[in-house]
């Protein structure tokens, strides 16, 4: 039986990886880092769990081009080969490692770094978050095997990934959408302002085929998302007359929290409470008063 990963804070699985990686876009206006030696390619081996598996076939010959030029600016980070002597394998750089056989090196500058199995995927995900090319749904992804694989908050991940909470809680509302729509977010046919505006929607597959169609922007969309709602209202509902003390409670709790509240109280059967939020940011405040209880 596999063993699970330990759930942990920061501690050494996050902050301390962080120090580690330095991930750059191109080869241009980076700082380089001094590698502690220089291996033959050939006993570089990628990661078999790295969780990126897609490498862009033009931008990987942009970067072999680069390396040809001015070498590998930026040192792979890797460790001892598991299972296999006198080889090692890639802990962060597996582009760059690609990029330099287009090139024909011999040879690549290294850093030697003493990771366990967990620590290796924890840095490889890390990586690909920090990739400027990362599209948001692969983005969300990433933030959501940080947190499930070793037991990470969202707090914990901003703090440690320099992210704002409410950007990191907005992405990962992303993975709630229907595969369908989530696949026009994946190959960029919607935005990520455009998917989140569907969440709420009645039907987020059809307000995405119609907004890839119509060219619709977010606050169509948006507008959109919302009006259905509002047209399955019942027209002529009976008006339910609230006591002083109900009243009372919906005032004091929207004066509290800055949002509409509506407290619809049906004797023994129970009732519901009704929070009405204006746009996306106080949708965002919602969520995190809930996770926090």
């Amino acid at each position: 039986m596999s063993k699970k990963p330990e759930r942990r804070g920061l501690g050494r699985g996050l902050s301390a990886l962080m120090a580690d990686v330095n991930i750059e876009p191109n080869q241009d206006n980076t700082v380089p880092r001094r590698p502690e030696s220089f291996i033959p390619i050939e006993k570089i081996e990628p990661n078999p769990e790295q969780p990126r598996r897609h490498f862009d076939e033009q931008a990987l010959q942009e970067l072999a081009d680069s390396i040809r030029e001015k070498g590998v600016i930026q040192p792979l980070i890797v460790r001892a080969h598991p299972s296999k002597s006198d080889m090692y394998e890639i802990v962060a750089g597996e582009r760059r490692w690609r990029a330099s056989q287009l090139a024909q090196l011999h040879e690549l500058p290294v850093i030697i770094r003493d990771f366990n199995d967990t620590e290796v995927l924890e840095v490889a995900i890390i990586e690909n978050i920090q990739r400027a090319d990362l599209n948001p749904l692969e983005e969300a992804l990433s933030y959501r095997q940080l947190m499930d694989r070793f037991g990470h908050t969202q707090e914990k991940v901003a703090e440690a990934l320099s992210k704002s909470r409410s950007h990191i809680a907005n992405l990962l509302r992303l993975l709630n959408l229907p595969d369908e729509v989530q696949e026009y977010l994946r190959d960029g046919r919607l935005t990520a302002g455009h998917a989140r505006a569907m969440i709420t929607a009645d039907d987020p597959i059809g307000l995405a085929k119609e907004a890839v169609s119509k060219g619709l922007s977010v606050r169509e969309v948006e507008r959109k998302a919302k009006s259905p709602t509002a047209e399955k209202k019942p027209k002529n509902r009976p008006v339910i007359e609230k006591d002083a003390d109900t009243r009372a409670l919906e005032a004091d709790l929207s004066a509290t929290i800055g949002m509409k509240v509506e407290i619809n109280h049906r004797g023994e059967e129970g009732g519901t409470v009704v929070l009405s939020y204006k746009d996306l940011e106080q949708l965002d405040a919602i969520c995190q008063m809930l996770t926090k209880l």
